[in-house]
């Protein structure tokens, strides 16, 4: 069975959730509002180094499966299978010299990530 397999599978058959919700750092609304933008779409898709990666779209389509987190003003949307993966964790907007970007930080679900912090490994319990 596959490293994904049964982080799926036991997150599936688990009917609670560990970590009800997703945070939104104060820089991630200061910066939608720079950019004059309200939405953000997070999502988690299976590639990277480390075997899974973020991804940050603008984007303010909410769909049947999606799950909408606010917080003045802005929304993070995100899909019910990668909340799954994002559970626990906080979207911020990061600054460095040499880029600038939206991240997930202090992610519970993660057992490891790359140095870039694009991807990261699933936490087996």
């Amino acid at each position: 069975m596959s490293l994904f397999t049964k982080f799926v599978t036991k997150r599936f058959l688990t009917p609670i959730r560990r970590f009800s919700q997703l945070k939104i750092d104060p820089s991630t609304v200061q910066q939608l509002k720079i950019i004059d933008e309200h939405s953000l779409r997070v999502t988690v898709d299976g590639g990277g180094c480390s075997g899974f990666q973020y991804n940050f779209e603008i984007d303010d389509s909410v769909g049947s499966e999606d799950v909408v987190f606010e917080r003045d003003g802005v929304q993070i949307i995100t899909d019910k299978i990668s909340l799954d993966f994002l559970a626990g964790s906080t979207i911020e907007f990061h600054e460095e010299l040499i880029r600038s970007s939206f991240r997930v930080v202090n992610n519970p679900n993660a057992e490891e990530g790359c140095s870039c912090g694009v991807s990261f490994s699933v936490k087996i319990d």
